[in-house]
């Protein structure tokens, strides 16, 4: 496969990607999540089919003395499951509300009770960009002593284009950005560079033995000889993946969408993006 004849609409595809991305995360931004901005989860089972109009008529009469006109009220994969994203309420507030709920709705169950601080939700963002920072630099001093500063460079221009892109993809949906989020977010960063190092490695020992050859035809071999072993781990990471989207729940959904789209990204930057864009690169040095 002549991988290198298709770097031009690949690079205008991915930079429209980019770009886009980038807008979406001003425009309409990232929902994030109470991990990060502060405040209480409540994820219910009733023994009836409930309404968002129900329970957050429920909630206003719980507790009138505390302002919840901002909550966020979501129907779970079941209807008689929900989830409520509100301000941060004292154990006081939760028992008064869950007994509403359960006068309201019959026998409750609790799923799940999340409360954070604002400080603590602070601290969160700061070491999750803390964490991807750290990320890409030792990624960066790795494969630059490992191979030479240009592979280090494009490797983690790849890194920033697949998360750049999952981050977009979250906030155009609204899916929430958590701590499951950030994890999968490294996830797929350790994930992309592997399947880029893996091709950069198979330029390299082409290079070494095969001077003849032309920039184009050096990668399109490179990228050949290594599509076997990426498809194949692509496509059975993916299979465990798709699994966990189908049959994982409300409690990984988002975790497990974005390390889909992660790897699917992973994947066709490793490909399409990496070493061509390393080639033109050498070739805009000549």
């Amino acid at each position: 496969m002549n991988f290198v004849q298709y770097r031009k609409p690949v690079f205008i595809f991915s930079g429209v990607m980019v770009a886009l991305s980038a807008l979406f995360l001003l425009v309409p931004g990232l929902n994030l999540g109470v991990d990060f901005t502060g405040g209480t989860i409540l994820e219910r089972q009733t023994a009836q089919n409930v309404t968002t109009a129900a329970v957050r008529r429920v909630l206003d009469g719980a507790v009138p003395e505390v302002d919840l006109s901002g909550a966020v009220v979501q129907i779970l994969d079941l209807p008689n499951q929900f989830v409520v994203r509100t301000r941060e309420l004292s154990n006081a507030d939760i028992i008064r509300i869950d007994q509403a709920f359960q006068n309201e709705f019959g026998s409750l169950v609790e799923l799940r009770t999340d409360v954070v601080g604002p400080v603590i939700g602070r601290e969160l963002v700061r070491n999750a960009l803390i964490a991807i920072a750290v990320s890409a630099l030792g990624i960066l001093a790795y494969v630059s002593w490992r191979f030479e500063y240009r592979f280090a460079a494009v490797a983690v221009a790849c890194l920033l284009h697949d998360v750049l892109i999952v981050l977009g993809f979250f906030a155009i949906t609204g899916r929430e950005v958590n701590s499951p989020f950030v994890a999968a977010a490294l996830t797929v960063l350790g994930y992309s560079i592997n399947n880029t190092i893996v091709v950069f490695d198979r330029v390299r020992e082409n290079l070494r033995s095969k001077k003849k050859q032309s920039g184009e035809e050096l990668v399109n071999q490179s990228l050949n000889q290594t599509l076997t072993r990426s498809l194949n781990t692509s496509i059975t990471t993916l299979l465990v993946i798709v699994m966990l989207v189908i049959f994982g729940g409300s409690a990984i959904g988002d975790f497990a969408v974005a390390l889909l789209f992660g790897v699917l990204l992973g994947t066709y930057s490793s490909l399409f993006v990496a070493a061509p864009l390393w080639l033109t690169w050498m070739e805009w040095k000549k």
